[in-house]
């Protein structure tokens, strides 16, 4: 059977429609990866890990203007599908929302690990707040679901700042962490890192 693998992908968020459209009235356009569709290490996930990997990708609901109560009933339809042993993770706002999930609540499925990448732990205005996909007080709940947890981000990502890192290492300090100095927010179309721990559990 093949090993499963949860991966989320991020998104944004936003108090109000004004500034949901003043957002996308500045947004920066990335054109090769927006109109070219330019792979990203989420996409050739499947192409590296090879065979015996099926990598489950759910296009969460609004991830321009994300809304936690909208990824969480969407993310619960997949659970008849998911087999003990899933793997989860969780990229940006993907990664908080496994945090928050599995703080709040009981996965159905024994998860073999989860991986945060990049993940927010704080409001970083005037960047971003995490408005309801805020994490709870205690996440202590977390490290009881998941019989291994990887943490990665990098000291240069221009989003998610690494003093996000700290809160997830003091809060999972049983977790394996991967920092880098050169990743940014993980824009890049390969991580070995993670094909690496994937294919070690």
């Amino acid at each position: 059977m093949n090993k499963q693998i949860v991966l989320i992908h991020g998104g944004d968020m936003y108090r109000d429609p004004e500034a949901y459209l003043e957002y996308l009235k500045k947004y920066p356009l990335d054109f090769e990866r927006h109109a070219l569709r330019k792979a990203g290490y989420q996409e050739n996930l499947a192409k590296h890990l090879g065979e015996g990997f099926q990598v489950i990708r759910p296009e969460m609901p609004n991830k321009r203007n994300a809304r936690y109560v909208e990824w969480k009933i969407w993310f619960e339809k997949f659970f008849p599908f998911l087999e003990d042993g899933v793997i989860l993770a969780g990229g940006s706002l993907g990664g908080i929302f496994l945090a928050k999930y599995l703080a709040e609540n009981d996965f159905p499925k024994k998860i073999k690990a989860l991986f945060l990448i990049a993940a927010p732990s704080a409001d970083n205005p005037p960047k971003y707040k995490l408005l309801d996909f805020a994490l709870p007080d205690s996440l202590d709940k977390i490290h009881s679901q998941a019989e291994k947890i990887f943490l990665y981000h990098s000291t240069d990502d221009e989003g998610v700042p690494i003093a996000d890192l700290e809160r997830y290492k003091h809060a999972l300090p049983e977790a394996t962490i991967r920092v880098f100095n050169d990743r940014g927010h993980f824009k890049y179309p390969d991580l070995p890192e993670l094909v690496t721990d994937i294919k070690s559990l």
